[in-house]
């Protein structure tokens, strides 16, 4: 089984070729050819998704259900091209594309339980006080309603569980709100599969075909105008620091401002504490190792910093660090772009005031091996950058003076998606202090763990303070994140006849 794209845009169900196309850049196989986005066709999708809102964003919750679990039982029906093709653009193993398509129609069937429930709807009912003095009350009901055409751009190192029908998607279908995919020009192969997958659960719900649209490849322009095409109200992304904020910043620009959830960027770090380091200081090495260079350290969640305090235990746990890391071998960084932008934090790293190298090797075109190195507290909060993400496999271990300077790191730190602790029971009184410091800056506070790997679930958060994300109020990850693409609408003295049918 190959597979052969055809490389066009999905607008509204149908399948349209661009006036330009660009090449694919695989990590390996055979380069192919997709059709480049324009604003042209940018502004066909968000008024096809528009007339599509008028009929799926008042369907019901059962409707919009089948329609997700049936874009599941579509996508796994194309799991052996899915995976044949994101291999080979991706560079990612088998293994890993399998893993992520059952998270991908995994977060679908979740979220087509979640709506069945109800409880996201936050119904709410202030019964008519018509004799309360000195005014009389009305009758009051709220209930929560999907916010029309969302925009989601595609994730370069999720190409199908932060994609095309993505966690952005799927929560964004599941609140009734119709969808205009930006595709990304890593994977579009992938993309284009996927979107197939979608179209025909479309056919076969006889849902509107406007309610998704995928526009491939494209430069600026199309993401410019995705964002500021008045007919959308609100955008999903999940990439760089620098680009989500231009798009941020593009958002609250227009006319009408709307919400951009973006999902920038963390160095998710590590507080050691100090018993937990005298007793498993080796052993944590070793499984931050893991952790730090799973996936060629391409996760928003890898943790690139480790906070120790100084002293023999320090020594040991930075020579374990090394040991664990030296023997893994060079893997294939997503893009051309990723692994030139993994070089320039290296040497930014590398060439900063008081940082030492304990762990070099080579980033050579997309294969890269770990790095390691080790600066103090002082030469940390010193130097801002040393707190700015490198996305890749570089780990910096931070060694603090005491237990006051740990506590400045920590304060100290940029808004982030985790912050995790290791510490045993002597260490309690640390992890105390420490707690209301690592809650206010991270979505997610990890005890004797490591953030690599976020479960889809009721009670993740996937977000944080900025520039973790540009709404610390919101998550990307797990069924809160519906949340993102409904607003509450008050009822007042409103005739039932006349309700939505959720308050009915």
């Amino acid at each position: 089984m190959t597979f052969k794209p055809h490389g066009k845009h999905l607008i509204a169900g149908n399948w349209v070729e661009g006036d330009a196309t660009f090449s694919s850049e695989p990590a390996h196989g055979e380069p192919h050819a997709f059709s480049i986005g324009t604003p042209a066709l940018v502004g066909e999708a968000c008024e096809a998704a528009e007339k599509a809102f008028w009929a799926y964003g008042y369907s019901t919750r059962a409707e919009r259900a089948a329609f997700l679990n049936t874009i599941a039982d579509e996508i796994e029906a194309r799991g052996a091209l899915i995976t044949e093709i994101g291999t080979q653009e991706s560079g990612l193993p088998e293994a890993r594309l399998e893993g992520e398509r059952g998270r991908t129609t995994g977060q679908l069937r979740l979220f087509a339980d979640h709506i069945l429930k109800g409880d996201y709807l936050d119904r709410r009912h202030d019964v008519a006080l018509p004799d309360r003095q000195p005014l009389p009350r009305p009758d009051l009901k709220m209930v929560q309603r999907p916010i029309g055409p969302v925009a989601v751009f595609g994730a370069s190192n999720f190409p199908l569980a932060f994609s095309t029908a993505g966690g952005d998607t799927a929560a964004a279908l599941a609140a009734g709100c119709p969808v205009v995919v930006k595709g990304h020009s890593a994977h579009p192969g992938t993309g284009e599969i996927v979107a197939e997958a979608i179209n025909a659960a479309i056919k076969k719900c006889g849902v509107h075909p406007g309610v998704f649209s995928l526009i491939q490849g494209g430069k600026r322009d199309v993401g410019q105008a995705l964002v500021q095409h008045p007919l959308i109200n609100a955008v999903g992304f999940t990439g760089s620091l620098g680009g989500g904020r231009a798009l941020f910043d593009l958002c609250a620009q227009r006319e009408t401002p709307i919400p951009f959830f973006g999902e920038l960027g963390s160095v998710n770090p590590m507080f050691i504490l100090p018993e937990a380091l005298s007793e498993r200081g080796a052993d944590i090495a070793a499984d931050w190792a893991g952790s730090l260079t799973l996936g060629a350290g391409q996760f928003c969640t890898n943790p690139g910093i480790s906070v120790v305090i100084d002293g023999p235990q320090a020594d040991a746990f930075i020579d374990a660090a090394a040991k664990a890391l030296e023997p893994i071998g060079a893997q294939t960084m997503l893009t051309d772009g990723i692994a030139s932008a993994f070089r320039a934090g290296r040497d930014r790293v590398a060439g900063s005031k008081g940082v030492q190298e304990v762990l070099t090797s080579v980033c050579d075109l997309r294969n890269a091996t770990p790095y390691l190195f080790a600066t103090t507290g002082k030469e940390w909060l010193a130097n801002e950058a040393l707190g700015e993400e490198v996305f890749g496999p570089l780990g910096l271990i931070v060694r603090v003076a005491d237990e006051d300077e740990l506590m400045q790191v920590a304060q100290n730190l940029q808004g982030q998606l985790t912050c995790t602790l290791h510490l045993d029971e002597g260490d309690t009184g640390l992890g105390r202090k420490l707690m209301p410091v690592l809650e206010r800056k991270a979505g997610r506070v990890l005890a004797n763990g490591y953030p690599t790997g976020v479960e889809v679930c009721d009670a993740m958060v996937h977000g944080g303070p900025y520039p973790a994300s540009t709404n610390f109020g919101h998550t990307s990850v797990g069924t809160l994140s519906i949340r993102r693409f409904l607003r509450p609408v008050s009822y007042q003295n409103m005739p039932d006849a006349l309700l939505p049918d959720d308050l009915k």
